[in-house]
């Protein structure tokens, strides 16, 4: 059995993917700490008004479909932070099936911070990458 605080960050987590399969970034925006940075290889940090908006473009009947799992592979609690690890995978669904669904998966290092009693997604460095089609 978990820890309640590793439930409480499991539970984020599940939270996070759900809400980004519903396209729901409200839901997704109060699991984040104001100060929260994604790393991503390739492009420049990005805050969390640069998260806000991206998501927003994305979001609604217009926008892709976005599908994930994620496979926790560790959690470790260190007073008011906590870091996971995890395999992430990522399906994006253009609209209108005009293009061919692009999967990116990998590793994923994610911090958390306690705030105010609750658990917050704070840092987040993933390596995702493009996975190649399957051979037709």
């Amino acid at each position: 059995m978990y820890s309640e605080d590793e439930a409480h960050i499991r539970a984020l987590i599940e939270t996070w993917m759900v809400a980004t399969r519903a396209g729901d970034v409200e839901a997704v925006m109060g699991l984040m700490t104001d100060d929260v940075v994604f790393l991503m290889p390739g492009r420049p940090a990005m805050s969390r008004a640069d998260f806000e908006a991206a998501a927003k473009l994305q979001a609604g009947d217009a926008g892709p479909r976005i599908d994930g799992t994620s496979e926790i592979q560790e959690v470790q609690v260190a007073g008011d932070w906590a870091f996971t690890w995890s395999q992430l995978s990522v399906t994006v669904t253009p609209p209108g099936g005009a293009a061919p669904p692009i999967v990116r998966s990998g590793p994923v290092l994610t911090l958390f911070r306690k705030e105010r009693g609750r658990w917050l997604l704070a840092r987040d460095a993933n390596m995702l990458a493009v996975q190649a089609p399957p051979p037709t």
